[in-house]
């Protein structure tokens, strides 16, 4: 019989608890759930608040099928929200949208990862975060990731940009930005310049094409995902991998100090320690009064 909890109010159904997701760490669907309600909720709420979610699903783990899915699952509660997302394929799409606990505990069964675009549901394709997702092509490792983030730092602080930094979860680093709304496509544009920026300054490193050919040994700097049709791995999001790793914030000291490619790689059990040590540290992605305008 599928276990039946009350989460806000909600009623929320919560399957196979006992069902091991990730057979390298052991790590069940319960303490998956538990990872979500009890370590992250009051700092992933705010990421996925107000943004259409998508998700991708592994309800087997990772090593079962995966498939991205957009629309509402079938079942979807009536109290778990969902906002009118238009796209060309099909003018009345809606996605659901996660705006509390027990709308998070009802996607976290599902057995998810989070993905969210640059732009909240009452504005789409106005984004109020930029990203660049630094993505190693192999030798090259989150060690030359985190080269490329340092430069791009430096690059976005001379425009009054600030940017904060969390793995992919995968081997990456994702840079982000807060910013003022401003249309997806002027955002895409500047972060395409400072990609070719990127590779000018750094050209034995950094790659702003995606051309797999060119990029052994590289950083490729994807500024695609401020697309507006594009989405990101949403802060704290468990990710679909051998583990149960973490899409998880770091510090610039962090960054600056990576000397080794498993430097930056957070699980699920470290994800507490973390936030009483150093809070959110993307909180300011969630603060209106930090967003700075885009550059003319």
């Amino acid at each position: 019989m599928t276990p039946i909890t009350e989460v806000e109010g909600r009623r929320v159904s919560l399957s196979n608890l006992d069902k091991v997701l990730y057979p390298a760490t052991g790590t069940t669907k319960g303490e998956v759930l538990h990872y979500y309600a009890a370590t992250v909720a009051d700092a992933v709420l705010p990421h996925l608040r107000d943004r259409p979610v998508s998700f991708l699903r592994y309800p087997d783990g990772p090593g079962g099928q995966l498939f991205f899915t957009k629309n509402p699952p079938p079942g979807t509660p009536a109290w778990v929200a969902t906002t009118a997302v238009p796209r060309s394929e099909d003018p009345g799409a809606r996605q659901v949208v996660v705006q509390d606990l027990a709308s998070l505990m009802w996607a976290a069964n599902l057995v998810v990862e989070f993905h969210t675009p640059q732009w909240r549901a009452e504005a789409p394709a106005v984004a109020d975060r930029l990203v660049f997702d630094l993505d190693p092509g192999a030798p090259a490792t989150v060690v030359e990731c985190c080269t490329v983030a340092l430069w791009l730092r430096r690059r976005l602080a001379a425009d009054g940009l600030p940017a904060y930094g969390k793995t992919s979860g995968s081997k990456g680093l994702h840079l982000l930005v807060p910013l003022e709304p401003a249309p997806s496509g002027e955002v895409s544009a500047y972060a395409k310049r400072l990609a070719v920026e990127a590779e000018q300054a750094l050209p034995g490193l950094a790659l702003h094409r995606m051309r797999r050919a060119l990029r052994p040994g590289k950083v490729f700097v994807d500024f695609s995902q401020n697309a507006a049709a594009k989405t990101t791995a949403t802060p704290y999001t468990l990710r679909a991998r051998s583990g149960p790793t973490v899409s998880a914030p770091v510090t610039w000291d962090e960054i600056e100090g990576c000397r080794e490619a498993g430097a930056l790689v957070f699980h699920a059990r470290d994800m507490a320690g973390r936030l009483d040590r150093y809070g959110e540290l993307l909180a300011p992605l969630t603060d209106p009064g930090r967003a700075r305008p885009l550059p003319g």
